[in-house]
């Protein structure tokens, strides 16, 4: 093995570098330390006999060669104008992972989005110097496209080879279209494994494999994941690149599964997103647990700590009004109108209801503020709070909810009583009170219609009068999302209404044109209900949800039109059910309603008394701050609810909850949400520095590989072919399935995708962005499949993957072109130099250009970017090929010259770079030291103490791991000369004058030192 980037650490493979093991040549494409077997090395084979085969090797066992610079054999490149080398260079340019020290963003314009800057931020956060790892709490209100800045933030990962293994954990309901939306926009492919999934997986695999290494990158429903017995031991031996936590505000909770599943991949993964638009619950000590996740030393105290000045670089936090997000919004998201509330005077037998609520469940609190104990006529019943205001709330739903739970408190007050019995012992007196109460609400509800007739139930006649005028029928295309708390209204209302309307009903009673979704389904069977309602072409007309659809579910794309059958007592609650229609994307108006029973019964509690006083202060909220969640200080809906009962129990108001605001202890964090905008400068995102022999082209890149490495051949080896759609746009074809190399690298795609579009037997791809779009929007049209026929070409697309490898290996072992180009006045030799750390990732990236070298020796080497080199040699497409180099033998001598003066340049750079990497890591290890320090506090108990010395101690070795290690690993790439005697016959014609070079992102002389 040669010594070439030998350290005491051990050799460093970067990705794209070559190697030799048991005499096959490889490609790497991810290194990672171990403890004990070296260097971790992903590769892909690259000679004949272990070609596009996978493996990993362990520098520490195998014999690992990395091949030697000075050894670099010089191959004059034949190929028309050259299009060898410059798919070889432009391939090493694409393969090698961004450094450590670039923090600007290379992808953020490349992906099937609007470009908004505000989307771009959390990304820019991420890379940031101040952060260690990526690592960040996405906090944006409901609606502002957290999947969107979750997707950019992984893609550039990606490029920096540091999102190789990912893990997305959602709610269950939001699975498919957070995979939808990864793949048809970035083209990041995950794979769901869902319930079903995983047991598909564990069929496939031995058994007592782990199910998480078949693929990738995979996504998860929190549901299924959360099962910490059933998986705990397979997620402790894996480490993730990235781990994505989606709606993480339910990670807050001490001791619950969800928690315990956070406490496990935190420390598995180096990138960690979290993402949630109600990210605490008001109390400071939670809210430092959460951000332990992100970085176990950001807070000291959790008591005492400062959220803006402390943490402001591990979270970001926008609203619709915040100044970035409104000026770049335009008419992609219009203003939500009014909610308009709908006032529903109770019939008879629902004011018999609120009559025997009010007289003896939820009287009028006298002087005393224990519930059931004023002296009162008739005496109340002596139940929970809690209880009796759920009754009066399952009552506000519907009488049909009412009734189950009244069959439901019976027949528990009935076990109470046989347990008692069965125990030798009385029954509560209490009990039997409380059972007569029930027989006379059960009385009541049995006598009320079941709401096929006008009449039965205000609130429903009024649901369907509305939904009536605003046009939702048997010929209408008009959708609407009607929610409710119940799943027995919500069942009810989809048993009742579609007949109402006159929307086809079936000889079973069902509907086509209604779909219901609550959280007793399946995350199979929430995935279908979701599809349908977003595919324009489907029947579906009415979507009954339970509140399982008001946290992260997009509605938006068919739907302008909310109803709240019942509403929920809480702000926030209400504002996330809003934010399913009112969110960026939409194209209408979101128009909102809501039902409101109202009673003449003296005393009773109605849908005034409390819910439509909070539709108004989220109203206010919304357009004042842009979020209704700090109104009451409280940050969770369900204590917002509890909190809210018991100021009702104690005979407060609704208006003296919401006005007591948050406690003062919690008022720092209230301030720090309300702060919003203030978190990042408007100034435009860094952008990375970046060199391309293509203009940055993609699909010029794409084009220019498929005709190089398949040549004439290629409609019969892969299928090629081109076409065009009805509007112009181009796309070409290929069949994966005559490509094994490619059908085994999509089968990372979502199963569902490969199996609606056939992609094995035809894939479609292309470059024309409004193609693409069309082709989604047509697909959301769709009433079969949501996945579009044609992909968006992106930079990390598998097909652009797929093509970038093969290239990488057009020349052989240890092979560099030679290009020649009359302008240039001797040898130029172009240089590859990485530093890597000692996980293997790269901290710097040169791309030198070393000329001045003469074969006599007399020379004097002059190093500087490759990109100005490329560009005054005008290396690019029409740059012809006239003859071979001058002195073949001559080049060939000066290779280990221009080897040692691109080290030696390195090394004259070195502390220039060091000290931009060191820097923010000296930073952060004074800070861990501060941190231990104000942690280990006379009084700290000796668990909390051990807890400190370990994290300072694992700090201490990531930043050990993160200094840049060893010496450089130098490669040839290419050497440009003058050219000596023609070509045989079939030169390329003469180039005609000035014909392009490379491009940059940023023309300057830095812009090759990336």
């Amino acid at each position: 093995m040669t010594d070439q980037g030998a350290t005491e650490e051990g050799t460093r493979f970067p990705p794209g570098a070559q190697i030799l093991v048991r005499d096959e040549e490889w490609l790497v494409r991810n290194t990672t330390t171990t403890d004990h077997d070296g260097e971790r090395i992903e590769a892909i084979g690259v000679s004949e006999f272990v070609r596009d085969e996978e493996a990993v090797f362990f520098s520490g066992i195998d014999a690992v060669e990395l091949l030697d610079p000075e050894k670099t054999r010089l191959v004059p490149d034949t190929s028309s104008y050259f299009r060898r080398s410059r798919l070889f260079l432009e391939a090493a340019l694409r393969k090698t992972p961004l450094p450590q020290s670039e923090r600007g963003l290379a992808l953020a314009d490349r992906f099937l989005l609007d470009p908004l800057v505000y989307q771009q931020r959390p990304a820019e956060l991420a890379l940031s110097m101040r952060n260690l790892r990526p690592r960040v709490l996405i906090a944006d209100v409901v609606g502002l496209g957290k999947t969107l800045e979750i997707g950019l933030t992984l893609a550039e990962l990606i490029r920096r080879g540091r999102g190789e293994r990912i893990l997305v954990v959602t709610p269950q309901s939001i699975l498919e279209q957070f995979q939808h939306e990864l793949w048809t926009r970035f083209s990041i492919p995950l794979v769901r494994l869902d319930s079903l999934g995983i047991q598909r997986v564990q069929r496939e695999l031995p058994s007592g494999r782990n199910p998480f290494t078949h693929y990738k990158r995979v996504i998860i429903s929190v549901d299924t994941l959360k099962n910490i017995g059933r998986y705990r031991h397979h997620l402790e031996r894996i480490r993730w690149d990235a781990v994505v936590i989606d709606e993480s505000h339910n990670l807050i909770n001490p001791g619950s599964q969800r928690r315990a599943l956070a406490e496990i991949l935190a420390p598995r993964t180096d990138a960690l997103l979290l993402a949630s638009a109600t990210p605490h619950n008001g109390d400071k000590r939670s809210f430092a647990d959460l951000i332990s996740l992100l970085d176990p030393a950001a807070i000291a105290d959790r008591d005492h700590y400062d959220p803006a000045e402390d943490l402001g670089h591990l979270y970001i936090r926008r609203t619709k009004i915040s100044p970035e997000v409104r000026d770049e919004m335009g008419t992609e998201w219009p203003d939500r109108g009014p909610t308009v509330s709908l006032h529903c005077a109770a019939t008879e037998a629902e004011e018999r209801v609120f009559a025997e609520l009010a007289e003896h469940w939820i009287p009028t609190m006298a002087a005393s503020t224990e519930f059931g104990t004023a002296a009162q006529d008739p005496v109340p019943v002596a139940v929970e709070p809690v209880f009796a205001y759920n009754l009066l709330k399952t009552f506000l739903s519907s009488h049909k909810a009412l009734g189950e739970t009244v069959t439901n408190r019976v027949a528990s007050l009935q076990d109470r009583v046989r347990r008692a019995e069965e125990k030798g012992q009385l029954p509560d007196p209490a009990i039997a009170t409380e059972q007569a109460a029930l027989a006379r609400l059960r009385q009541i509800v049995d006598g009320m219609g079941d709401g096929t007739a006008p009449g039965d139930s205000a609130k429903l006649d009024a649901l369907v009068a509305q939904l009536k005028e605003i046009g939702v029928g048997p010929r209408s295309t008009t959708r609407a999302v009607v929610f409710s708390e119940r799943v027995r209204t919500l069942t009810w209302l989809a048993d009742v209404v579609p007949a109402r309307l006159g929307l086809p009903v079936g000889a079973d009673g069902t509907s086509k044109a209604v779909a219901v979704m609550h959280g007793g389904l399946s995350d199979e069977e929430q995935a279908k209900v979701l599809e349908s309602f977003g595919l324009a072409d489907t029947p579906v007309r009415l979507l009954f949800t339970g509140d399982v659809a008001s946290e992260g579910v997009n509605l938006h794309r068919q739907c302008h039109h909310l109803v709240h059958y019942d509403i929920p007592w809480s702000l926030i609650r209400i504002e996330q059910r809003n934010g399913r229609i009112d969110r960026y994307g939409q194209k209408h108006e979101p128009r909102f309603h809501a039902l409101i029973l109202t009673s003449a019964t003296p005393g009773a509690k109605d849908d005034r008394t409390v819910a439509e006083k909070l539709l108004r202060r989220e109203e206010e909220a919304h357009k004042l701050d842009g979020t209704a969640e700090a109104v009451s200080g409280l940050y969770r809906a369900e204590e917002e609810e509890r909190r809210l009962i018991k100021e009702l129990v104690r005979g407060g108001t609704v208006e003296e909850f919401l006005d007591s605001g948050p406690a003062e202890e919690d008022t720092a964090l209230a301030d720090l949400f309300g702060q919003v905008d203030t978190v990042t400068e408007h100034e435009l995102p860094a952008r990375a520095e970046l060199i391309s022999l293509f203009d940055g082209d993609t699909a010029d890149f794409v084009a220019t590989a498929l005709d190089e490495v398949y040549e004439e051949r290629a409609a019969d080896l892969i299928g090629l072919a081109s076409g065009t759609d009805a509007q112009g746009g181009g796309y070409f074809s290929l069949s994966p399935s005559l490509a094994p190399d490619l059908l085994h690298r999509l089968k990372a795609l979502p199963p569902s995708y490969l199996r609606e579009q056939r992609v094995a037997d035809r894939m479609l791809v292309t470059s024309d962005r409004a193609l693409a779009q069309r082709k989604l929007d047509e697909a959301r049209s769709s009433s079969t499949t949501m996945w579009p026929e044609v992909s968006f070409l992106t930079d990390i697309h598998p097909v652009v993957e797929w093509l970038t490898d093969k290239v990488l290996v057009e020349f052989g072992r240890q092979e560099a072109p030679v290009i020649t180009t009359p302008h240039v006045d001797g040898p130029v030799f172009l240089v590859q130099g990485i530093h890597s750390n000692a996980l293997g990732r790269p901290t710097v990236v040169r791309w030198m250009a070393v000329g001045g070298l003469r074969p006599d020796g007399t020379g004097t080497p002059e190093v500087r970017p490759m990109a100005d080199a490329l560009r005054d040699a005008k290396v690019g497409p029409r740059l012809a090929r006239t003859g071979g180099p001058q002195d073949p033998d001559g080049l060939q001598a000066l290779v280990p010259a221009a080897v040692a003066a691109a080290r030696h340049h390195l090394d004259a750079g070195r502390a220039q770079w060091e000290e931009r990497i060191s820097g923010p890591l000296a930073a952060y290890r004074a800070h861990v030291a501060r941190w231990r320090t104000d942690s280990l506090l006379p009084g700290v108990t000796d668990r909390r103490e051990r807890l400190v010395e370990e994290t300072a101690d694992e700090l201490a070795r990531l930043l050990d791991q993160l200094q840049t290690t060893g010496r450089p690993l130098l490669r040839v790439l290419a050497v440009l000369d003058r050219p000596g005697a023609p070509d045989a016959p079939g030169t390329d014609p003469a180039s005609p004058t000035g014909s392009p070079g490379p491009s940059a992102a940023h023309p300057s002389d830095a812009q090759a030192e990336n």
